[in-house]
C-alpha cells in the first residue's frame, strides 16, 4: 500500500513496485506481506494521529507495533509512536 501511495505521488520510481513484486514472488527476499487484521486496526488506535497523520504510515506503524517489530524509517515524527526505530 505504501509503495503505491509513494508511486502515485511521484516520490519513488514507477519501476520500484514492479521490482518489489518480483522480489516478493521469489520468496527469497526476506520480506513478508502481513494482512490488515483486527489486531493491526486495534494497534492503529494506539498510534496518535497527531504524531503520524498519514494513514498509510499509521498502518505501517500499527503493524510493527502489533508484531512487536522495529520500524525502519527516517520519518522524524515516528519517535512519538514509542516504537523501536531503525535508521
Amino acid at each position: 500500500m505504501e509503495i503505491v501511495y509513494l508511486q502515485e505521488r511521484g516520490r519513488i520510481s514507477p519501476d520500484l513496485r514492479t521490482q518489489l513484486d518480483a522480489e516478493l514472488l521469489t520468496g527469497t527476499s526476506g520480506l513478508v506481506i502481513f494482512d490488515l487484521t483486527v489486531e493491526v486496526v486495534n494497534a492503529l488506535a494506539m498510534i496518535p494521529p497527531a504524531s503520524v497523520p498519514d494513514m498509510p504510515d499509521r498502518i505501517i506503524a500499527a503493524t510493527a507495533l502489533h508484531l512487536n517489530l522495529p520500524l525502519i524509517t527516517r520519518d522524524s515524527r515516528m519517535p512519538l509512536t514509542g516504537l523501536n526505530l531503525i535508521w
